[in-house]
């Protein structure tokens, strides 16, 4: 984030998270990118030591008690070493906790959310299911009321932490006779006897976090383990989008960074034709390009950030935090992409990071809902916002600055 816009206590959270970067080595990165380490438990671990993961949660369940513009600017720090180090931080630190923090009760947050961010124990969130990636509340997993427990069965898929999780965050059905939305709740689960990592994928990119497919076979989940009210996940569902989508977001600026930089110092030494190729435009301007497009994916993650600690209208929040998930994902694949053109034949091999950086960044449209959903619900939330503005004639009528306004007859919709 920009430093002139930080309080010192961010700035030295900064330096930390910085700090902590610098510290993971070489050979971590890459034997994750060469599906080596299956799952990040050393980082996790590191992170957790450091206090540096779930900064916005209170004090009393291990958090630090910041915001959510101080989240952003870790995790965009976290993202430098990779997208998957994000992936896998925020995964646990900030959805799973989310949940639980703001749906949970105390013996829940006691028993999972203070574990979690001292790095002792890991957790994923299993959304997806085979037949289903966006259409969310089409879930097919069941969740059977026996009594004492609830018997979950159904699958999970491109779960994050799949291989490697202690507990996780499943939505199921609970209620199969009710409307789609009103019958889904979300449980606390234990890695137990019938829960089975079944597929482990082989990925373009983001490679080590332990992303898999996920089988629930009568697993038996104790009633205390109900997260918030039966057939109410909708409810957290809600909520846990915008840590899902507003944290990618940010962890991409993060991502793509090393690219440019890694571009901007290969320009500044490469020559062609007797001098530095970043004396060409077609070289430079690509570069230019690739900054404002972080700059400007900076400013809209500040100001979204802003806008959910300040507690506005959930609606325009939700807008918000769409169109930032949407404008910097794509922002930010757009400069890796000109960090490999710039860079030529060479930006294309594994000599330089470039490579890794750019197929990793292809799953930043992707996961946590695609840019088309976010298309869909920016559509859908601003439409309904600009025809509640003009129902209050609190603004201007705009159409009224037309020379020919008055022509009613030219005016036809139907």
């Amino acid at each position: 984030m920009f430093d002139y816009l930080l309080n010192e206590n961010q700035l030295k959270l900064r330096d930390e998270a910085r700090d902590f970067v610098k510290s993971i080595p070489r050979k971590m990165i890459l034997d994750m990118d060469e599906d080596k380490i299956k799952f990040p438990t050393e980082f996790l671990k590191e992170a957790g030591r450091r206090n540096l993961m779930g900064c916005r949660y209170p004090e009393k369940w291990g958090g630090r008690g910041m915001d959510w513009l101080s989240t952003c600017m870790v995790m965009e720090e976290v993202g430098v070493l990779g997208y998957i180090f994000a992936c896998t931080f925020g995964v646990g630190a900030e959805l799973v906790c989310d949940a639980v923090v703001l749906h949970g009760n105390d013996e829940q947050k006691e028993q999972y959310v203070k574990p979690l961010l001292r790095g002792d124990v890991f957790a994923a969130e299993c959304l997806t299911e085979p037949r289903g990636g966006s259409d969310f509340f089409g879930t097919t997993t069941t969740a059977e009321d026996k009594g004492e427990y609830y018997l979950i069965n159904g699958q999970k898929r491109f779960i994050v932490g799949g291989e490697g999780a202690d507990f996780f965050l499943v939505y199921a059905r609970t209620d199969p006779l009710a409307e789609p939305h009103k019958g889904i709740s979300c449980f606390i689960v234990d890695r137990s006897d019938g829960v089975n990592s079944e597929y482990l994928y082989g990925l373009m990119g983001c490679r080590g976090g332990g992303a898999s497919r996920l089988v629930f076979k009568d697993v038996k989940v104790p009633k205390k383990n109900l997260l918030g009210t039966l057939n109410q996940g909708v409810d957290i569902f809600k909520t846990m989008m915008i840590p899902e989508r507003l944290g990618t977001a940010a962890m991409t600026i993060g991502a793509a960074r090393p690219a440019v930089d890694v571009a901007t110092g290969y320009t500044s030494r490469r020559k062609a034709f007797g001098r530095p190729i970043a004396g060409f435009q077609g070289v430079s301007f690509q570069i230019a390009e690739a900054v404002t497009l972080l700059d400007a994916a900076r400013a809209m993650i500040h100001v979204t950030a802003k806008a959910v600690d300040a507690g506005i209208d959930p609606r325009r929040v939700r807008r918000m935090v769409s169109e930032s998930k949407k404008f910097v994902t794509e922002s930010c694949q757009k400069a890796a992409h000109n960090a490999m053109q710039v860079m030529g034949g060479i930006g294309y091999t594994n000599i330089y990071p470039v490579e890794r950086i750019f197929r990793d960044l292809r799953l930043a449209s992707i996961w946590t809902g695609t840019n088309e959903v976010m298309s869909l619900i920016i559509a859908t939330e601003w439409y309904k916002e600009y025809w509640e503005i003009k129902s209050t004639g609190a603004s201007r009528d705009l159409e009224c600055d037309a020379a020919e306004y008055d022509a009613v007859d030219e005016k036809i919709f139907e």
